[in-house]
């Protein structure tokens, strides 16, 4: 079994999670958003973006960014095999992600330099990804999977996993869950509603991303 050779590009990913605290999940369906959108999120603070490969015009959105917006920090989801890390490493982005984890996705990423993290919502499926070099994961989806809970019951027995919890996360509950000790950033979609895309309402994004982040100040 491959393991993830390289301790750098998991403490890269972990560094870039943590630092991030909040991962925008994007969902860009005309070229012509992506980079209004990127400047829209990093000018409310949100610099590290997933990029996901549901629409027709992921790859190209994510070169636009990564040509037009400099201050962004690019990365991949929606990863669901061998292929898809590839086209991704390829891009040159700084990171990967995939809501589950087949064998093969597993043994492809724990050979390639790109940064990655697998998803998972069992225990079972937590030791695969472990057993892989896997110790940041994304725990997805979160809510629907026992939320908070779960979390602190994989804890117990793994206590050295590392999370990313998406799914069913927002303004309202984004501070819980990155309160707890093994959750480094967590991702959604509430910072850059479909609506506001299409509508062009950047100043909307920017604000919402602005006020989550100052919500996320730890207080002193």
């Amino acid at each position: 079994m491959s393991k993830q050779s390289s301790t750098g590009a998991r403490e890269k990913l972990a560094a870039m999670f943590r630092t991030a605290r909040v991962i925008p999940v994007l969902t860009i369906e005309r070229l012509e958003d992506a980079v209004p959108l990127a400047r829209a999120l990093v000018a409310g603070g949100v610099r590290v973006l997933e990029v996901t490969l549901r629409t027709r015009v992921a790859i190209e959105a994510a070169k636009a960014i990564m040509a037009d917006v400099p201050e962004a920090i690019v990365g991949i989801g929606t990863i669901l095999n061998a292929d898809d890390l590839a086209r991704a490493a390829a891009l040159g982005v700084e990171f990967g992600i995939s809501p589950g984890a087949t064998p093969d996705l597993l043994q492809a990423a724990a050979a390639s330099p790109l940064p990655f993290a697998p998803g998972i919502a069992t225990a079972s499926e937590l030791m695969q990804a472990l057993a892989h070099g896997f110790d940041l994961v994304k725990f997805f989806p979160a809510e629907p999977c026992g939320g908070i809970k779960a979390l602190r019951a994989l804890a117990g027995p793994f206590p050295d996993a590392r999370f990313c919890p998406t799914g069913g996360i927002g303004e309202a509950n984004a501070a819980a869950w990155l309160s707890e000790p093994n959750v480094v950033a967590v991702g959604g979609s509430w910072l850059c509603p479909a609506a506001d895309i299409r509508s062009g309402n950047w100043a909307g994004i920017s604000a919402i991303c602005a006020r989550t982040m100052q919500s996320l100040k730890p207080q002193v």
